[in-house]
Order: structure tokens, then C-alpha cells, then sequence
């Protein structure tokens, strides 16, 4: 639904495949993308992140509400932990995150963020800049723990 159905639809239109998480409760509702590579159902939210953590490369968050929010700052948190070392990107589209990295600027000149936390999340207003800046930092991760752990 929503962007998401709109990212999978491009992706698979353009030969890609795309493996989508979904908690029953969602799929009860009929919500479910049923023309994904693969789909898979889990039972609950916290299932749903965990399996989409441990298939991830890179975590990309697109202009979007709660639930993006929620799941961008929990990796953000899990990768200043040190749970993975995958990269993190915002794309800032048309200014949507604007106020929120003014936020973020404001959480670091009070000392609750350092430097080094906030140089964790890149932020590109271009589709294209964010993905190659993605790609330019990836590495075969060594150190992906176990996300059940978390």
C-alpha cells in the first residue's frame, strides 16, 4: 500500500525483486502485496522489523509517518550500538525532513547526540546522490548480530 506498494511495484517493473514482511494481523486485512517475490508473514510488528533487519544491506527511509519514524530511529539506535554496521539514509525530498534535522541539529548543541552518532544517518535530498553515497559506504557486514538479541 502506499509508498511502499509504489517502491515494490517500480522495483519489480524494473526487474528487480523485492521480498516484502508483513505481521498476520496486517495480512488478515487483505493488506498484503501479493505480487512480491516473496512474502512473508510473521506474527507480530517486532517480528516484522527483526526479519527486515537481518535481510538488509543498508536501511533507507522515504518521506513517511509513524512507523517510518519509529523503524529509522530503531536502526539508527541499533547501529550506534553497534547490532550492525550497515548504512542509514533519509531522503529528504522536497525539504519533508527539514524540520526534523533541525531537530536533530538541536539534540547535538544540547548533548544528548554527538557528532559521531548524527554522521551515522546520510541524509540526500536526491534519490540517486543517497543511493550512490548508500553503495559508496557498504561493506559485507561482519558484524550483524542476531537481531533476536536485541
Amino acid at each position: 500500500m502506499g509508498l511502499m506498494g509504489e517502491v515494490a511495484d517500480a522495483a519489480l517493473a524494473a526487474g528487480g525483486s523485492v521480498l516484502g514482511v508483513i505481521p498476520q494481523r496486517l495480512e488478515a486485512r487483505e493488506v498484503g502485496h501479493t505480487g512480491l517475490t516473496e512474502l512473508v508473514v510473521v506474527p507480530t510488528m517486532h517480528a516484522r522489523k527483526q526479519a527486515m533487519a537481518e535481510a538488509a544491506d543498508a536501511f533507507i527511509a522515504l518521506p513517511g509517518g509513524l512507523g517510518t519514524l519509529e523503524e529509522l530511529f530503531e536502526v539508527w539506535t541499533w547501529r550506534h550500538l553497534g547490532y550492525h554496521d550497515q548504512p542509514i539514509g533519509l531522503l529528504n525530498v522536497g525539504g519533508f525532513y527539514d524540520l526534523l534535522l533541525g531537530f536533530l541539529q538541536q539534540t547535538e548543541a544540547s548533548g544528548f547526540v554527538d557528532a559521531g552518532q548524527q554522521a551515522l544517518l546520510q541524509v540526500q535530498a536526491d534519490p540517486q546522490a543517497l543511493l550512490s553515497q548508500i553503495a559508496a559506504a557498504s561493506v559485507i557486514s561482519t558484524r550483524r548480530e542476531d537481531f533476536s538479541r536485541i
